[in-house]
């Protein structure tokens, strides 16, 4: 590889224009790509298969009209008192406005739909009058018609006792017309108050019905007596946008369209806020934070590099790989759905490996030529031998990358699949496009003084080396301090909780935060995200049976810890299935309403009069806490086969057992620091100020999972070049505990450069507007600063200091079988020894070191004599 390398640097300095026309070309394609297949990116997250997802499409097929997706959009009066009937009117016809958009199945005029419960509460108060009436006049015509029965009783007696004296005197013959003419009339009389009984007692169950529902509406009352749409001053009223898809399905277009009308709307003396379902927009890629953090790597650069020029080159390259990855990967937006976090990822990480990159090999052709090496002698040695590093470093990123596709996550496996191809390109822009951008530079890459140094005779100053290891007191009160530290950091993690944003995590001065923050006031933290909860029924119920399997249902839910209301829906055309709008006490990211849900779906089935009842719960709210479940139980997968991968490479490249594992260990204790310090920032709320947390709340769900792959390649490429360098000492003969100091002292400016820049580049995104943006581009800042400082650069050779030979021991049988993957072209650049007008002296110097033999142990005793 480093040979193939060295061709292609070499052969890019001789072709810098076609290789510069190349690149313009490919971006070209990008843009060409985007623009003809691009498509919309998507707010949303979701994953399929979940247990929202599995009642959102069970209500897709049952119960279509309550199974699409809602957001909210508040009104409030800017001034003091109740909206007047001018601005009732105006907000119910913005409100027709947005009903009728294609893909809003409707939009709720709150006005209406309080004034409905108020009537709902006056029917009730009325109902009971007219059944208190209803039972007075039944009472009274069961009195009159006992009377009149107890009148034809005693008429009856009457007129069986005159037929009996009739009898008795031998006279019932004769008067036996007029005795049937009176019994007829009694049996006409008798049927009349049979009838009358009749209707009475039918009165008597229909009143009994009707005091059954009459009751049964109370109950229902009852559990949603708490919920309203016009606050109880009058003064802000909440309206329901409801979707025909679920809300991660909705159009991007749609919201953005509802929010511009919403922001358009003209209504006197009152202000339109619309809710995070509705209002979360695409997070901007580059803003005030961005350009900071490009302008600290670029004095970075100068500092590093000493002129203006060489800065530039690793941003330009930098800026041209991101331009050609994100164009390239959202050509295809067209056919799949990308997250809007993706491509600001993609960004991040294009960026900062595109700078660091570019800079070690920059770095290194600097140093080639302050030896003598020619021009694209140097260029090529560079390409091959920290180009080589490079594509190792940058192929681990890669991997641990394309690894989150085993989670088994859409969203997330594009994400690292969109990352990886980010990478990708700046590796090859690093090793294509820096060569041929060096050639046009020429030797100005070097500062004036450099340059004429090298006119002078002799060569150049030897470079001091270390020449004791570092003390072993020093080594273990570093490994303690350090390890002492990681863990105090560390321990907020033990609490961190997942979730996705909401509208409290949004800028202050964004509608999505006023609306989360007027509704939890004026009506409650629950309104911010209602839960719907599905009954199947065991068989279909109509009337008042119907209204009694709602009462019991909605009962059973109302009596679970945290439900503030329970208010029902309605049930699908054939009565089989219920749903029910379930407001909890708290907000959607709240640890109380994530206890409902698991509550409430532990709860079915519910055993009613009728049979098992089978729940679930749905939801906006349900939905992230259902996603933040799934992601924090594929972490430990990942973690597992990013541990096993970090081992598995770290043995192929530094031929040692104890290499790899302390390697592994630090990076778990620079994980777990990370995850300490986002839970206390955006989960505690600490440094709320600096960083502009004032809402803590769980940290990103997916967050953890792309610290995790993507902090595993970065640390990997730090302990390349710290690491290789004692690797490379120690095989040349210098003793194993020496070879440490040589490596941190060979290693550390780039790596402190490169982690300088790499931190400043993502803190740019801590301040971005996108509550999503911020958490990620701290973590992975965060996260940088203590692997490359603390573990890298503190830990690990305080660690390797105490192994000593033991850190290197490995199986010969073992080492004959491994290929020798040569990470940072040794070979390469023992062929090419440094030629030029000092070259040749600074190759004497070198002596033996530039030509190991395969047997450490002779080398070392070599260097020792």
């Amino acid at each position: 590889m480093a040979g193939l390398l060295y061709r292609l640097g070499r052969f890019a300095a001789r072709r810098r224009w076609l290789v510069v026309i190349a690149w313009v070309l490919v971006l070209a394609l990008g843009g060409g790509g985007y623009a003809l297949f691009g498509g919309a990116i998507s707010t949303a997250i979701s994953i399929p298969g979940t247990a929202t997802t599995r009642v959102t499409d069970e209500l897709a097929r049952e119960f279509p009209s309550a199974s699409g997706g809602s957001g909210s959009i508040v009104f409030q009066r800017t001034g003091a008192g109740a909206f007047d009937g001018d601005q009732k009117a105006e907000i119910a016809s913005f409100l027709r406005r947005v009903g009728d958009l294609d893909g809003v199945r409707r939009a709720v005029d709150p006005f209406t739909s309080q004034q409905r419960i108020d009537d709902q509460r006056s029917t009730l108060s009325d109902g009971r009058q007219q059944l208190a009436d209803g039972a007075k006049k039944l009472d009274d015509g069961q009195q009159q018609l006992d009377a009149g029965q107890k009148q034809l009783d005693a008429g009856q007696k009457q007129l069986d006792q005159q037929e009996a004296q009739a009898k008795a005197a031998g006279q019932l013959a004769a008067a036996q017309p007029q005795l049937d003419a009176a019994q007829a009339q009694l049996d006409a009389q008798q049927k009349t108050i049979d009838a009358q009984q009749r209707k009475i007692t039918d009165g008597r169950k229909t009143l009994d019905t009707n005091r059954t529902e009459l009751e049964l509406g109370q109950r229902l009352l009852t559990l949603s007596k708490d919920i309203r749409f016009v606050s109880t001053d009058g003064s802000t009223a909440l309206a329901t946008v409801a979707f025909t898809k679920p809300t991660t399905e909705v159009a991007q277009t749609l919201k953005t369209r509802i929010a511009a009308d919403a922001e358009r709307a003209d209504i006197p003396g009152v202000r339109v806020l619309i809710s995070n379902e509705i209002a979360q927009g695409i997070p901007s890629v580059v803003g005030p934070g961005e350009v900071v953090g490009l302008l600290v790597a670029a004095v970075v650069l100068v500092l590093v590099l000493g002129t203006v020029i060489g800065a530039v080159l690793p941003l330009v390259s930098a800026l041209l790989g991101v331009g050609v990855a994100i164009l390239g990967a959202l050509s295809f937006s067209g056919v799949v759905e990308f997250v809007s976090v993706t491509p600001v990822l993609a960004v991040m990480l294009g960026l900062a490996v595109g700078i660091d990159y570019s800079l070690f090999i920059i770095n290194r052709h600097r140093r080639q030529l302050k030896q003598g090496v020619g021009l694209h002698e140097s260029i090529g040695l560079a390409d091959g031998t920290s180009g080589n590093a490079v594509v190792f470093a940058g192929t681990t990123v890669i991997v641990a990358l394309l690894a989150l596709n085993i989670t088994g996550i859409p969203f997330l496996g594009l994400m690292g699949t969109v990352g990886g191809v980010a990478v990708a390109v700046a590796i090859l822009v690093a090793i294509t496009l820096i060569p041929a951008l060096l050639s046009f530079v020429g030797m100005r890459v070097l500062r004036r003084a450099e340059r004429a140094a090298l006119g002078a005779l002799g060569a150049p100053g030897a470079v001091r080396e270390p020449t004791r290891p570092m003390p072993a007191w020093r080594a273990v009160v570093t490994l303690v301090a350090g390890v002492a530290v990681l863990a105090v950091i560390a321990l907020p993690a033990m609490h961190m909780r997942l979730g996705l944003p909401v509208g409290s995590s949004e800028a202050e001065d964004s509608t999505q935060y006023k609306a989360y923050t007027v509704t939890g006031e004026r009506f409650g933290e629950g309104q911010n995200g209602p839960l719907l909860v599905v009954a199947d029924l065991p068989e279909r119920a109509t009337g008042t049976a119907l209204l009694q399997q709602e009462v019991a249902i909605g009962e059973r839910i109302a009596a679970q810890d945290h439900v503030a209301a329970v208010a029902p829906i309605g049930s699908s055309k054939d009565d089989r299935v219920l749903a029910f709008q379930v407001v909890p006490t708290g907000g959607p990211s709240s640890e109380s309403t994530e206890q409902l849900v698991h509550d409430l779906r532990d709860l079915s089935p519910v055993q009613t009069d009728r049979g098992s009842v089978g729940l679930g719960v749905a939801g906006n709210a349900s939905a992230n806490i259902d996603i933040s479940e799934k992601l924090g139980a594929v972490l430990p997968l990942y973690v597992g086969v990013v541990v096993g991968l970090s081992i598995l490479i770290l043995i192929l490249v530094f031929r040692s057992f104890l290499v790899p594992i302390t390697a592994t260990i630090g990076f778990v204790l620079s994980l777990l620091a990370t995850f300490g310090g986002l839970t206390a920032i955006y989960q505690f709320g600490w440094l709320h100020q600096v960083f502009g947390v004032h809402d803590p709340a769980p940290i990103l769900s997916f967050l953890p999972i792309i610290e995790v792959g993507i902090l595993f390649g970065l640390a990997m490429d730090y302990q390349l070049f710290l690491v290789s360098g004692m690797r490379e000492a120690y095989a040349h003969g210098v003793p194993a505990k020496l070879a440490v100091q040589h490596g941190v002292h060979a290693g550390r400016a780039v790596v402190t450069a490169a982690a300088i820049i790499m931190t400043s580049v993502f803190s740019g995104f801590v301040f971005s507007d996108s509550s999503t943006i911020r958490p990620i581009g701290f973590g992975l800042a965060f996260g940088v600063l203590v692997d490359a400082f603390i573990v890298r650069m503190l830990l690990i050779p305080a660690v390797m200091r105490l192994l000593g030979d033991a850190a290197w021991w490995f199986p010969k049988w073992l080492d004959r079988l491994l290929p020798d993957v040569d990470v940072e072209g040794a070979k390469l650049e023992r062929a090419h020894p440094p030629r030029g007008h000092d070259g040749a002296a600074a190759h004497a110097a070198a002596g033996a070191v530039d030509a190991p033999s395969d047997d450490p142990h002779r080398d070392r005793a070599a260097h020792r004599a």
